[in-house]
């Protein structure tokens, strides 16, 4: 009976604490826009013209201008191109990339793929398919399906080289007699009466040109120069990836991504080709150790060696003493848009989450599908007031998938990661051992992460009956004092962790969203 009211207890205070975060939201939210406004001077400037609908008509270069040409950018030109759309992208630099994440896509974005026409592009790259997840924790470990058996037997996650995959896709998008693409650097947007026309931009060769669309679309990365003109960008880096390559590794398990629960932090081996296999080692913070000096190599070898599986220990070990190793700051940006007429932000320039999940790029394809859909309706993009309404029902109908991803991935590298205190260890052995019961348990969460069930209420429902799982085991056979204390706190401290990620993306827009525009389009479940 006292284990029946402590647990109704604490249930009752997490229904408490969510509306109180409800409740307050709103008040948190209000103040920025003046903040905003200051901001866009540093990335905008100012055009004017004797006849504004002359120009419009008869002097812009393309219907749309998109700026970036990378996941976000290339997939979103062959999407609108092959709407019948004028496409002008502007890319920075038009040689492969070559990054150490935006390797791994999930089940959720390859369906995405399909749906724009674009699955084609992971052929011929050497990508792998990518059935599932292998936990490893303490010695021991646990295989994560996805669930795919009412999909088509193609369906499934792929990993590959990110350059390769790009290249492959600005090849589709130019393959289109209505996309050009052009190298060169955005320096500005121009607005007009608060509207965006265009770009201003540098060739190659040095020579200062503008173009003018009725929409400009900026993805322009991680490292965008023009988001502060389009959103109130907040920042964090919680952590950084070391990133190597180990050569003719042999995985645990086969075809699957492996997340090893390390100290201080998660350690992520997944295959990229046939012959090799991407490992990113997470070290919390900003600083991590010098390459130059040899300290990295010794932290690599005297701390996280020894916690690796033991398959791919010589292998590891190796691809340090080769000496490719490269690092790379983790960010995570809730989006927080300006809503601008006639400009857009999208791809990671727009909002990013942390990659221990690898959700990144089936948010961006996710949201292109929404976008492609918005604007069919629309032939005539120079209706610069029902454009700017469609442009502002693609933030509200974008939520629910993209804030469950966002959300999952916070939250995971916040439960993942190791520290001394007991309540938190408790939530990270809690997370393993449910994983490892099989069926719904594991099932549900997959689902989540794959991409192929991304519905907030679930996320929600699965974190806390994780925390609900650990008090239990606490709590049974016979609770003592300690861990009765031990327990509130776990549960204390998942709500800490949650709440502050939900509360950033919106909680009136992801768990309630606005009615669905009349002139949207769902495109058919597949």
């Amino acid at each position: 009976m006292a284990d029946q009211c402590m647990l109704g207890w604490i249930l009752a205070t997490l229904f408490v604490l969510f509306a109180i975060y409800c409740l307050v939201i709103k008040k948190k939210e209000r103040g920025t826009k003046k903040d905003l406004l200051e901001s866009r001077s540093e990335s905008v400037n100012c055009t004017a013209t004797a006849n504004e609908e002359c120009r419009s008509g008869n002097v812009s270069d393309a219907d749309v201008i998109i700026v970036g040409a990378g996941v976000a950018g290339a997939a979103l030109a062959h999407t609108l191109g092959k709407d019948g759309r004028r496409v002008r992208v502007i890319e920075r630099d038009l040689t492969e990339p070559d990054r150490i994440v935006g390797e791994l896509l999930q089940p959720g974005g390859y369906l995405k793929l399909i749906e724009l026409g674009l699955e084609d592009c992971v052929e011929k790259i050497d990508a792998q398919k990518v059935f599932g997840y292998a936990l490893f924790k303490d010695g021991m470990h646990t295989q994560l399906s996805y669930p795919l058996e009412k999909f088509h037997s193609d369906v499934a996650g792929r990993s590959f080289h990110n350059g390769r995959f790009i290249q492959r896709m600005r090849e589709k998008a130019v393959s289109l007699p209505n996309v050009h693409l052009e190298q060169g650097t955005v320096t500005s947007l121009l607005e007009e009466k608060g509207t965006i026309r265009g770009v201003q931009y540098k060739t190659k060769d040095g020579q200062e040109l503008t173009a003018f669309a009725p929409l400009t679309i900026v993805c322009d990365g991680c490292f965008s120069n023009l988001r502060r003109s389009l959103c109130d960008p907040k920042v964090d880096v919680p952590s950084c990836f070391v990133g190597m390559i180990l050569e003719n590794c042999q995985l645990p398990c086969a075809n699957h991504g492996h997340v090893i629960l390390g100290d201080p932090s998660p350690i992520l081996m997944y295959p990229i080709s046939s012959t090799e296999t991407r490992c990113l080692v997470d070290i919390p913070g900003q600083k991590v150790p010098s390459i130059s000096s040899g300290e990295m190599a010794k932290y690599l070898k005297t701390l996280v060696a020894p916690q690796l599986p033991p398959e791919v220990y010589d292998a590891f070990l190796a691809a340090v003493d080769k000496g490719n190793i490269r690092t790379m700051p983790n960010r995570s940006m809730p989006a927080a848009p300006y809503p601008t007429p006639g400009a857009l932000l999208m791809g990671d320039a727009f909002n990013m989450r942390h990659p221990l999940t690898g959700g990144g790029m089936t948010v961006a394809l996710s949201d292109i599908v929404v976008l492609r859909n918005l604007l069919r309706p629309l032939r005539d993009l120079n209706d610069s007031p029902t454009l700017c309404k469609y442009l502002e029902s693609f933030y509200t109908l974008r939520k629910p998938v993209a804030s469950t991803i966002n959300t999952l991935a916070g939250a995971l590298y916040k439960v993942f990661c190791a520290s001394p205190d007991e309540a938190r260890k408790e939530m990270r052995q809690a997370c393993f051992d449910y994983l490892s019961l099989g069926g719904v348990f594991s099932e549900g969460p997959v689902s989540l992460l794959s991409g192929l069930n991304p519905r907030p209420l679930s996320l929600v429902a699965h974190f806390f009956a994780v925390a609900i799982y650990g008090v239990g085991r606490l709590l049974l056979p016979f609770p003592s004092p300690k861990r009765i204390w031990i327990g509130a706190r776990l549960i204390s401290g998942a709500s800490g962790i949650i709440f502050p990620i939900i509360r950033s993306e919106g909680v009136r827009q992801m768990f309630f969203p606005a009615t669905v525009p009349a002139y949207y389009r769902s495109p058919p479940v597949m």
